[in-house]
């Protein structure tokens, strides 16, 4: 199969400025200014073609098995996902963790109820993708917390020598089956539990294969600064690059530090650290609801026991409510009831389905009441921790600001299931409508380059993020003057209008924005 765009203007992902020529792309890659005879051709008249987008922080990880068309991120120019984000993913995985990771993750990749984990390496899952034959590429990184598990479960304590030798060699086993790099989420269990030397001693692995490290840092609020400081430091003393993930500040107490954040960050770039950050652009984040527990409350597995029992409810409780600054993200302490709205119950026949889409005060009240804590823990309980959440923290001005930065790039963070957080369907229609057309915060050919060549470059994707001679035919063309998600927070999946079309390896998988149910898409390793 081919294709050739005609008469659009090319922004190459570079960041240099548009031009018109014809594109012509296979299964062999890119050709710039060529119509190839017998082609399919796709008039771009009034549109821009830009290389396929990528989503560096996507949770599509179970998501690409069971539904491998995954409109949500094509029909926003998506070509490109990579999964195992947040230290929190599905392999490596040992057969007597499955049932408990499943638990886990319910409230972060959904829990889909036919699927077969049939996969137990980074390889085997990666070979999976591939035989589901997705509509998008795919890369992964190695999770954290899958390496921590499979040495040390869910204990809350740091390892000793032998096991983080244990978890080094886990890990690059992961690389050497073809993930791309590292992830950690440092607010996450089992994640959380680690000290600077074990994050340090795994990006030393992540070095020797030419990697990156992904983190979301271990405080996103009141100790920005300091764990922004500790993954800079951690990847200038193991050599490896570094993303961070859905870079932001949480909470308005919070919000006047980003110019120490983009001091600290510049300066590590300055003194030759490579890294880069991913961002969506919207003032609420999105997570499974068991986040907003003290990590105590999670350690050895225990939590649902733990959220059994009076007394340690009591404690949790106390604690939620605590004064900032706390050593851990409090999210209620940022958004609090009216502010933390749910988002999905991964369990299709529960009765709280009901209560998706509004917001943990109201629905407290809508089942007679109380404390709303109490009830988002007894919500917790009840649905094994398969609750997932939107949070509103953010601010406008500071989203902006960090969208000029020019190693900040675009992310959807979005999970799937239930009543999502729009960013799952619109993320870079949005950037692309908001950041660019209508506040004027980078011009396009900047935006672009944020959405292609960047993540390219950052994670070493082969072969995307340019449309030039020799690179992969993922494209996308869309309208400038048109494109905009329709979905928000009470109709989030809705698809955005004015990504007109989208090729992924030489394949049309959207043609005049509607989807052609081919599925071309491969895994990228490393």
């Amino acid at each position: 199969m081919a294709v050739t765009l005609l008469s659009g203007m090319v922004l190459d992902g570079t960041g240099a400025d548009g031009r018109y020529e014809d594109v012509h792309v296979d299964s062999s890659g890119v050709q710039v200014d060529r119509a190839e005879h017998g082609a399919e051709r796709l008039d771009c008249t009034g549109l821009m073609v830009a290389p396929g987008f990528i989503d560096t922080h996507s949770h599509t990880d179970l998501a690409i098995l069971h539904d491998p068309l995954l409109e949500c991120k094509t029909r926003q120019g998506v070509c490109c996902d990579v999964l195992g984000q947040d230290g929190l993913s599905v392999a490596p995985i040992r057969e007597e963790d499955i049932d408990s990771v499943k638990r886990q993750l319910a409230g972060l990749d959904g829990a889909p109820p036919d699927l077969d984990w049939d996969w137990r390496s980074v390889g085997d899952y990666l070979t999976r993708i591939d035989s589901s034959r997705p509509a998008i590429d795919a890369a992964y990184l190695v999770p954290h917390g899958q390496v921590r598990r499979g040495v040390l479960g869910m204990e809350g304590r740091v390892a000793d020598e032998f096991e983080l030798a244990k978890m080094c060699a886990i890990l690059d086993k992961g690389l050497s089956d073809g993930a791309v790099g590292f992830s950690t989420g440092l607010i996450y269990p089992p994640c959380c539990y680690a000290d600077s030397r074990e994050v340090v001693a795994l990006c030393e692995v992540v070095a020797k294969h030419n990697g990156v490290f992904v983190v979301h840092i271990r405080s996103e609020s009141d100790y920005a600064l300091e764990s922004v400081s500790e993954v800079i430091e951690a990847a200038r003393t193991a050599g490896c690059r570094l993303c961070i993930s859905h870079i932001k500040l949480a909470g308005s107490d919070n919000w006047g530090k980003l110019d120490p954040m983009l001091d600290l960050i510049n300066g590590g770039i300055e003194s030759g650290v490579e890294i880069t950050a991913d961002q969506y652009p919207y003032t609420a984040g999105s997570t499974m609801m068991g986040a907003i527990l003290p990590p105590w409350a999670h350690e050895d597995g225990a939590v649902l026991d733990r959220l059994s029992k009076p007394l340690v409810v009591d404690k949790i409780v106390a604690e939620m409510h605590g004064a900032p600054p706390q050593r851990w993200d409090n999210f209620w302490a940022w958004s609090g009831a009216d502010g933390i709205r749910i988002s999905d119950v991964s369990n299709p026949s529960s009765p709280n389905q009901r209560l998706v889409g509004m917001s943990l005060a109201r629905a407290c009240a809508e089942v007679g009441g109380g404390d709303p804590v109490k009830f988002a823990l007894d919500l917790l309980r009840q649905e094994q921790m398969g609750v997932s959440m939107i949070a509103f923290s953010q601010s406008e001005s500071v989203i902006q600001r960090l969208f000029r930065e020019p190693w900040v790039g675009v992310c959807t963070d979005g999970l799937v299931g239930g009543q999502p957080h729009p960013r799952t369907y619109s993320a870079f229609a949005r950037a692309l409508s908001w950041m660019v057309r209508e506040r004027q915060v980078v011009d396009w050919p900047e935006a672009v380059r944020k959405m292609t060549g960047l993540p390219a470059e950052s994670f070493r994707l082969t072969g995307l993020g340019r449309v030039a001679h020799g690179y992969k035919g993922n494209l996308v063309a869309f309208d400038p003057n048109t494109v905009a998600p329709l979905g928000g927070y009470d109709s989030p999946r809705e698809h955005p209008i004015g990504v007109r079309h989208v090729v992924v390896n030489g394949v049309v998988v959207v043609r005049d924005g509607e989807t052609t149910g081919a599925r071309p898409g491969q895994t990228i390793r490393h």
